[in-house]
């Protein structure tokens, strides 16, 4: 319980001391126009309030991850709760920070074109498909994830009680989501999405502290609890909590939020703050689990009752117990809440990126309908895929992008002169983490782990290598 409330000590002050920190580094200013007055077009370019613009930016990006994959990461023991807090504070809120704030200067650019402007024209293509890729997978997966949730909570309503049927309620949504004005369905809807996922995470951290159970503290932190130890803590860990730490994915859903925010200085509120808030909810699930089974091998038998991973049994199994009926079904509205909120804005980013490089207006909703057509019809056949091998693969795109749009920031500040460290270190840090879990992970190429995590280092080196003779060659380009 010690190391718990610590841990959301550090989350509150990492926002407080190293968010101003971040936020002077950037050089953040009021007195600038920003894009939704500059390029006001009523669809996508639009003013709306502080509150709507954090509340629609932390339920983007606080898909199912911070929640499954916390509940899957403590099975590797108190380590989770060390990279949920570095990892937020370090990397995920300077990644996010960072990457909605540079694409505010660049009114509102989507990751691609972003990153493509430091790293270079192939990288620009590179990026192009690799964020529509992960954005049709998100969609994917977040329409299953959900449909599935509300069937167990429907069962004995005949075929509207299927999951078939949710799918199919879900994905008409996004559609619409995807095709209206921001500010017509997804500025309306998402207060109710917002409170139902507030009140899920304030009744189950209320439960982590009035309900008995046992709670492991940081003194066996470096030890490995995962009941299968042939999954090592690294690069495991690291790519079973994404959303919960650092991810990708947010930096394809901060330009839709940078096209709608009044002034600059609210940029460490919106980027910063909904990542310090993801991973105090990714916090309160990693230890609600722990605490709830009450030991590591308890909690995996409970998840895999038939020996598949299934976090939505725990997720059902502890708002049940401690939250009664009503307040289970309020909190699995919030659990649902997450990734449909997160699936919606990714068919939308996936719409936006597509028209940025194709330079093709979205003034008329036919306009858009063209643009989102073949992305929907993908998504639909992906959605026949088994899900265990969408999500494995969902989560590596995810932590790879990350690594693109690090070192893309890592670039950036270092041309404007600003302290370039604060984002190279995660950007070494997940260049390892992601090539040694691609060369060691079942789904990948199931090479032993030491050379494995070898390679990873390497490859980090290498990149720092390119840095440095990049960086000392325009250090003097510059002083000539």
């Amino acid at each position: 319980m010690i190391t718990f409330c610590v841990a959301l000590l550090l989350l509150v002050l990492g926002y407080v001391v190293y968010g101003a920190v971040v936020e002077r580094i950037f050089g953040a200013d009021p007195s600038r126009k920003t894009p939704c007055y500059t390029m006001a077009d009523g669809v996508d370019y639009t003013p709306m309030p502080t509150w709507k613009v954090f509340l629609i930016q932390f339920l983007n990006i606080a898909g199912t991850g911070p929640i499954f994959g916390a509940i899957l990461g403590i099975l590797y023991g108190p380590s989770a709760y060390l990279w949920i807090v570095l990892g937020c504070i370090f990397g995920g809120a300077v990644h996010d920070y960072l990457s909605g704030m540079i694409s505010l200067r660049k009114n509102g650019a989507s990751l691609p074109e972003l990153v493509g402007d430091e790293l270079g024209r192939g990288i620009r293509l590179v990026m192009r498909v690799f964020s529509l890729v992960l954005m049709v997978l998100v969609g994917t997966v977040f329409v299953t994830t959900p449909a599935g949730l509300l069937a167990s909570l429907t069962e004995g309503w005949g075929v509207w009680g299927s999951q078939m049927f949710w799918s199919v309620v879900i994905f008409v949504y996004y559609i619409l989501a995807t095709l209206l004005p921001i500010d017509a369905l997804i500025g309306r809807i998402y207060p109710i999405f917002g409170f139902a996922l507030l009140f899920m995470a304030v009744g189950v951290m209320w439960g982590i502290f009035t309900q008995d159970g046992w709670m492991p503290e940081i003194t066996s932190a470096f030890e490995n609890h995962h009941p299968n130890k042939e999954l090592s803590v690294f690069p495991m860990l690291f790519i079973t909590i994404a959303c919960g730490a650092i991810s990708g994915f947010h930096a394809t859903q901060s330009p839709m939020m940078a096209r709608c925010m009044k002034n600059e200085r609210l940029g460490r509120r919106v980027f910063y703050g909904a990542m310090i808030t993801e991973g105090v909810v990714a916090l309160i699930w990693a230890a609600a689990a722990i605490k709830f089974a009450g030991s590591y091998e308890a909690l995996a038998r409970l998840m895999a009752p038939d020996g598949n991973s299934n976090p939505a049994i725990v997720v059902n199994a502890i708002c049940q117990n401690w939250m009664g009926a009503f307040g289970a079904v309020l909190a699995i509205l919030g659990v649902v809440a997450a990734p449909v909120t997160s699936g919606d804005t990714a068919f939308r980013s996936a719409r936006l990126i597509t028209a940025d490089f194709l330079h093709y207006k979205q003034s008329t909703v036919w306009r858009r309908l063209a643009v989102s057509l073949p992305l929907f019809v993908i998504a639909a056949v992906l959605m026949n895929i088994n899900f265990d091998i969408l999500w494995r693969y969902f989560a590596w795109f995810n932590q790879t992008l990350s690594i693109f749009t690090l070192w893309a920031v890592t670039v950036w500040l270092a041309r404007k002169r600003k302290n370039f460290y604060i984002s190279l270190f995660p950007a070494l840090f997940m260049t390892a983490v992601c090539t040694s879990y691609i060369l060691v992970a079942p789904e990948g190429f199931s090479l032993p782990h030491a050379p494995s995590c070898a390679a990873g280092v390497v490859v980090s080196a290498l990149l720092l290598a390119l840095f440095v003779r990049w960086h000392v060659r325009m250090r003097k380009a510059l002083a000539e």
